[in-house]
């Protein structure tokens, strides 16, 4: 099984998605439980909704689980939102707090080391490889990370989520106009509500290769599931009348960050 799959465009963006796969090896699945079993924390369908909306961009997708190693947590798993509840590099609870092990089976340290060099060390390699080929090419790069989670989950946050979450730690992971331009974007779609640096502030794909300074331009977009789904509960499934409503304003967005990646290689 390969741990992930590139499409390779010759734009300047790069779309990256780390939590849609479902792969999970066999020993990771016998340790499992019945609410581990569900994968119900997959980042569902976001390859589907996505799809065609930059024909030319370059797309790096997880094909293992978030369960067997969270290829958007740090590789040494230190929290990226301290004092607030969330899950970690090899999570042993899904994000209403519940175990996802059978009792006894939760990963040792050892075990998260070898779940680390085998899944989360080759998809970041391949992103930082993809990085490099596209900022050679446009001296200029956006990385945009895909993501998605149900609206309504009261041990990660207060309240029903935002449709749109914009996350660039702060500012810190592209340049202000990229932001500006995302977040107006997201906040005249008058049928969908959005914020910027709310409780999803970018994971580490965002946070580790966002360098302005450098051309290196990251965002993390966390929409939530009724954006796009047809309930956000098992058996999750695609709402193509839904996604229909949301889709063009996706698309709006990676147009935008690619016009104005464009602009920037231009003036070299």
């Amino acid at each position: 099984m390969d741990v992930f799959e590139v499409t390779r465009g010759d734009s300047p963006l790069i779309l990256a998605m780390p939590h849609t796969g479902t792969f999970i090896p066999k020993g990771i699945a016998s340790q499992l439980n019945e609410a581990g079993r569900t994968l119900r924390d997959t980042d569902w369908h976001i390859e589907k909704l996505y799809q065609g909306l930059a024909p030319n961009a370059t797309i790096v997708r997880a094909l293992f689980h978030r369960y067997v190693v969270d290829a958007n947590r740090a590789p040494t798993d230190e929290s990226l939102y301290p004092g607030q509840n969330t899950t970690g590099l090899c999570p042993v609870t899904d994000f209403d707090g519940n175990s996802i092990y059978l009792e006894g089976q939760e990963p040792d340290p050892d075990e998260v080391s070898s779940r680390r060099v085998k899944f989360h060390v080759p998809y970041h390699a391949a992103i930082a490889k993809e990085i490099k080929r596209v900022h050679e090419r446009h001296g200029v790069v956006v990385l945009y990370d895909c993501h998605s989670i149900r609206s309504l989950i009261p041990f990660l946050f207060d309240g029903r989520l935002p449709d749109f979450n914009i996350g660039t730690n702060n500012g810190k992971t592209c340049a202000p106009a990229m932001e500006k331009n995302v977040t107006d974007i997201c906040s005249n779609s008058e049928e969908f509500t959005s914020i910027l640096n709310g409780r999803f502030k970018g994971g580490w794909t965002t946070r580790n290769y966002g360098h302005p300074e450098m051309n290196i331009h990251a965002i993390q977009m966390e929409l939530a599931q009724s954006t796009h789904l047809a309930q956000e509960k098992l058996p999750f499934d695609y709402s193509p009348q839904s996604a229909a409503r949301i889709r063009p304003h996706l698309k709006n967005i990676l147009e935008e960050l690619t016009h104005q990646a464009l602009e920037i290689s231009k003036k070299g």
